[in-house]
């Protein structure tokens, strides 16, 4: 990736030079987690307020939350895959906690994603005919668990490092991820490896992006695989 630097500690992430567009955090409140959620976009710069575009949505891991998003550089990831040729599309996320993308009792942050997410992206204008869905961590399990469980709502799911175990949700849905394509990504030195290597050979299709190299589970990372990830879910959003 041309133009960047390393920021912060060694699992920090690696930026892109480009700048972030319109990005903005706002809160709505969320009916299905039965609170108020931060709400966050970034829109490519150059694009405007984003209106007509179509939309990642993008579930955090464990450690990040939508505040932390800017930090990590995602809009300026945005602008770079743009500049680099990719088609544009915008991001959105909000928060899920630490519930691993799955309904405990009357929180529900999974269909906060599938119903009210998309809502609030229709509300600003974006394209929510045209949905892809990013994640990494709890984040990368559930999208892939998104994906399943609403067959047919993302055209495309990349999923860094995911957090997932043989047999369990994940698992078990992915004959329902049918033929929606799949990035899948995990670092050599992760303590998920085997299981996402379990994971990629368990797909009732091959994945269209994706492999294993370097890396553990941290945005040093998970930062030099952004772009070919950006790449993959634009083309699907086309």
């Amino acid at each position: 990736m041309s133009g960047c630097s390393w920021i912060g500690p060694d699992d920090g992430p690696v930026l892109p030079s480009a700048p972030a567009g319109d990005e903005r955090l706002e809160q709505r409140f969320s009916a299905a987690r039965g609170r108020v959620v931060d709400f966050w976009t970034a829109v490519p710069a150059g694009h405007g307020d984003g209106r007509g575009l179509p939309v990642c949505l993008v579930l955090h891991g464990g450690s990040k939350r939508p505040a932390d998003f800017s930090a990590l550089g995602l809009g300026r990831f945005l602008t770079d895959a743009v500049r680099r040729g990719a088609p544009p599309f915008v991001l959105a996320g909000a928060t899920g906690d630490r519930l691993a993308w799955r309904p405990r009792g009357g929180d529900d942050p999974q269909w906060m994603v599938r119903q009210e997410l998309p809502a609030w992206c229709a509300d600003r204008g974006f394209d929510t005919g045209r949905l892809a869905a990013w994640g990494w961590s709890m984040g990368g399990s559930g999208s892939l668990l998104l994906a399943s469980t609403f067959p047919g709502l993302v055209r495309s799911v990349a999923a860094f490092s995911p957090a997932v175990t043989p047999g369990d949700a994940v698992f078990d849905g992915l004959e329902r991820v049918g033929r929606t394509p799949v990035g899948l990504w995990c670092g050599k030195g992760d303590d998920l490896y085997e299981n996402v290597r379990q994971l990629w050979a368990t797909l009732p299709v091959p994945p269209r992006a994706g492999g294993f190299g370097p890396g553990e589970h941290n945005f040093g990372y998970w930062s030099t695989l952004i772009p070919e990830a950006f790449d993959f879910l634009a083309e699907s959003l086309r």
